[in-house]
């Protein structure tokens, strides 16, 4: 049969599934599904991952055989197609077919619900349902090594804030330190841009393990010191007595594989540990900047390997997840904000967590050292101190934040800040407003939609409207010319003074 017919049954089924599930649950893990086609009763799906297959499996195989029987019949089976490789501009994706039959059932194909199923424990729970395992033994000669791969204890999934950005990578990150070496996904490669929390997920890992399987050795490594270890030993002539340490291990955590790239001996040494440990169903774990098939100078076969298992990207925190970053960080503080302040912040600093806690931790500091609440003015202040851009202008730089880009444009035209905010339409308003954007986009690292939420809760295509209007007005128009010149003189005495 068709898609179109896979479609609408797969539409029928999800009125079925809306009923067992909550909207956040539905929307991350039934909305993704893309229904490929149906053949008489089977109806194939695609899941963007083999953690969303087992995933889905796992928690909701109730629900997805109430809708099958529902809308196919007590006859109904359900396939999956699973990418395993998304692919790029020269390549398509891959993806491999799973059938959700018993293989030693006579009635294959059917959907099948889990006869057993594994004890899930609570997240920072005790280990006391599983029988307490001897920790391994480590020689003495290697406590050295050991001690040099100690984990942050701080990082733990308990205050790893949960949100649209990051559900995927954290739950792959948990499965992974419930069970490792045994999921799927191994390895486990997490990605993404500085301070989104790679590291405290890795860590998280292993902070998990030990805790909970006290048995494993866990080693958590960047690959800096990684390769300095390389280094140290191959100048003792001793390279066997490092490569012997990490066959040891049960857990190799390595952060920041992106930097092994061009150090072709030290990948050798990674790529005989990688395979001896995944061929004995040991656990890996890795973190780099970017994905698998865009890393530069590593070898074809180490990066082959990084696609075996699960790929999962951090991105950067939206809105709803930077509120409760600051409301947890508060609460752990034991410090309370008027939501405006926090409204601000969250609208503000929108470029990664590590930027966020900064602010925060300097807020406090400020208060503290100087007797003040912490209120909109405090907040301004550190925001403008904080979170600033030094752009090469001719002879000087400025470094200067959007209340006071506004405060300045709003002086120079003869209006107020409250005007530059306001809706109105008005040209000697307007024009006015286009050229304070533009100065926040040209001179902050503010993102356009902090800018516009500044600029009475514009959204980012408005800014980027007027920095394309002004830009061209300012080549083109020697007004204008003079009035950013002028401008800029201001901030730049600003900045001095």
């Amino acid at each position: 049969m068709s898609i179109r017919d896979a479609t609408t049954i797969w539409n029928q089924c999800l009125k079925v599934i809306r009923q067992e599930v909550d909207d956040e649950q539905f929307k991350t893990w039934f909305s993704p599904i893309v229904p490929l086609h149906l053949e008489g009763n089977t109806l194939t799906i695609q899941v963007p991952s083999l953690f969303f297959y087992e995933w889905i499996e796992e928690h909701y195989v109730h629900a997805l055989r109430k809708a099958i029987v529902q809308v196919l019949g007590k006859g109904g089976r359900l396939d999956y197609s699973v990418i395993v490789d998304r692919g790029d501009a020269s390549h398509h994706p891959l993806a491999m077919n799973i059938s959700t039959a018993k293989a030693n059932n006579g009635d294959r194909g059917k959907l099948q619900e889990k006869q057993t199923a594994p004890v899930r424990e609570q997240e920072g729970g005790s280990a006391s349902l599983r029988p307490k395992r001897k920790a391994k033994k480590i020689p003495d000669e290697y406590r050295a090594l050991l001690e040099e791969t100690e984990l942050n204890s701080h990082y733990t999934f308990e205050n790893f804030v949960e949100g649209d950005c990051n559900r995927l990578a954290r739950s792959a990150a948990f499965a992974v330190a419930q069970k490792p070496g045994v999921t799927s996904f191994n390895p486990l490669m997490i990605y993404g841009g500085v301070g989104l929390g790679k590291t405290h997920l890795v860590q998280a890992i292993g902070n998990y393990i030990r805790k909970t399987q006290e048995e494993k050795i866990v080693v958590y490594v960047s690959s800096e010191k990684f390769t300095s270890q390389f280094i140290e030993e191959l100048k003792n002539n001793n390279l066997q007595f490092l490569t012997n340490f990490y066959l040891l291990i049960d857990v190799l955590i390595i952060d920041d594989v992106q930097f092994l790239a061009g150090k072709e001996k030290t990948q050798e040494l990674f790529f005989h540990v990688f395979n001896h440990l995944h061929q004995k169903g040991k656990q890996i774990v890795m973190t780099s900047d970017r994905p698998p098939r865009e890393l530069k100078g590593l070898q074809d076969r180490l990066l082959s390997r990084f696609k075996w298992g699960l790929t999962a990207d951090l991105q950067q925190p939206d809105f709803e997840t930077r509120l409760a970053i600051i409301q947890r960080k508060l609460q752990n503080e034991g410090i309370s904000l008027d939501a405006e302040v926090i409204e601000y912040l969250a609208n503000t600093i929108d470029s990664n967590i590590r930027e966020l806690e900064g602010v925060i931790v300097s807020l406090m500091a400020h208060s503290s050292l100087n007797r003040r609440p912490i209120d909109m003015a405090l907040a301004k202040e550190v925001v403008q101190r904080v979170v600033q851009k030094q752009d090469e202008l001719p002879h000087e730089d400025i470094e200067v934040g959007i209340d006071t880009i506004m405060e300045e444009v709003a002086r120079y035209f003869g209006l107020s800040v409250e005007a530059l905010k306001s809706k109105s339409r008005k040209k000697e308003i307007v024009v006015p407003r286009q050229i304070a954007m533009y100065l926040c986009k040209e001179y902050t690292n503010f993102s356009l939609k902090s800018i516009g939420y500044h600029f009475g809760g514009r959204d980012h295509s408005t800014v980027i409207h007027a920095v394309q209007n002004i830009s061209e007005l300012r080549e083109k128009d020697a007004d204008f010319r003079l009035y950013i010149d002028q401008l800029l003189d201001r901030l730049r005495m600003l900045k001095q003074s």
